[in-house]
């Protein structure tokens, strides 16, 4: 098998690449394009009243929460553990995070739209802690969420055993079908969508609720419309971009064996480790909110993970920065 220190990361621009940032910058210009030469000059009150610049405010507001969304901890854990195992097959990589954040938008997109043609019901379940509607999607997308980072944290701990010898097990191929079903970037949206459908966020509640705001003041639908564009906008920029960075970090060539081999294994343990804590805290969330669980399920439940998403992605960098200086001297000093 191929190990990530020999794969270099290809020279010429990929037509996916391409693509995925004409979508990017397309959903920067709608957003921005509509805010700033249609809604502003024609004074349509996002805010519920204001002027210009609680108008343009309101925008930032969103576009800021679509970049914060992007440093949720499960999604620097899903883009980053799928990225490590795609390219360590040798596999494309670099749009995970950006299919991964279209599919969550989409969600986010859709009930903003459903808020804009008048379906108040979406609004009052959302508001309402105990609606049926908050209920079900509180234990689904965490669940899904815990369940696919416990998944690619267990393949990536045995395809690592792969690399040093050892036979993949029972387990590895119990979970071959989840490979097989994750296999590519693009796979990745329906993913971000299942993620999506738990939307209990302070960051995707925010949105909605400037939506919905904006729609009591009778606001053109297409004006409303541009605040989850916004977020979409921010939230695949960032997620796009971590993903990129991340690959790039996972197909780095050390030049210097026992180096690489201390660098996958260092790189591979972080993301593995914070895989399993994030999904563990979301699981023990799920267990304690709706069944019941004592013990020491709600002292797991109550650890906070809200900020680990920076975290992690700082720690990652600074792991990958470090060994490419000790690779740097190894090298000067053989030279």
């Amino acid at each position: 098998m191929t190990s990530l220190t020999e794969n270099r990361p290809p020279t010429r621009i990929r037509p996916s690449t391409i693509v995925v940032v004409a979508v990017i910058v397309l959903l920067h210009l709608i957003g921005w394009g509509v805010l700033v030469l249609l809604v502003i000059p024609a004074g349509i009150p996002l805010g519920g009243g204001g002027g210009t610049l609680v108008t343009l405010g309101i925008g930032f507001t969103a576009y800021a929460l679509g970049v914060r969304h992007a440093f949720d901890a499960d999604h620097i854990a899903a883009i980053d553990n799928t990225t490590r195992r795609l390219a360590e097959r040798g596999r494309p990589a670099h749009t995970v995070g950006f299919w991964f954040s279209l599919g969550h938008s989409t969600v986010v997109v859709v009930l903003c739209i459903l808020l804009t043609f008048g379906i108040t019901a979406i609004g009052t379940s959302l508001a309402d802690d105990s609606s049926a509607l908050r209920t079900w999607t509180g234990v689904i997308g965490p669940t899904v969420s815990g369940v696919f980072l416990l998944v690619i944290a267990a393949i990536n701990i045995a395809s690592l055993r792969r690399r040093h010898g050892h036979a993949g097990g029972p387990v590895l191929r119990m979970l071959g079908p989840f490979e097989k079903a994750v296999d590519r970037p693009s796979r990745m949206y329906l993913v971000g969508l299942l993620f999506g459908l738990g939307f209990d966020t302070a960051t995707e509640i925010g949105l909605l609720a400037l939506a919905g705001t904006a729609t009591l003041v009778a606001v053109p639908w297409w004006a409303t419309l541009t605040l989850p564009i916004l977020f979409a906008a921010g939230m695949s920029a960032f997620d796009t971009t971590q993903g990129a960075l991340m690959r790039r970090a996972y197909t780095w060539r050390a030049g210097h064996r026992n180096i690489g081999e201390v660098y996958a294994i260092a790189m591979t343990g972080l993301s593995v480790v914070a895989a399993v804590l994030i999904a563990v805290v979301q699981l023990a969330d799920v267990l304690v909110a709706n069944l019941g669980f004592g013990g020491p399920f709600p002292w797991l439940a109550s650890v906070g993970i809200d900020d680990l998403g920076f975290v992690l992605t700082g720690v990652l960098l600074i792991t990958w920065a470090t060994v490419a200086l000790v690779a740097r001297g190894a090298r000067t000093r053989a030279g």
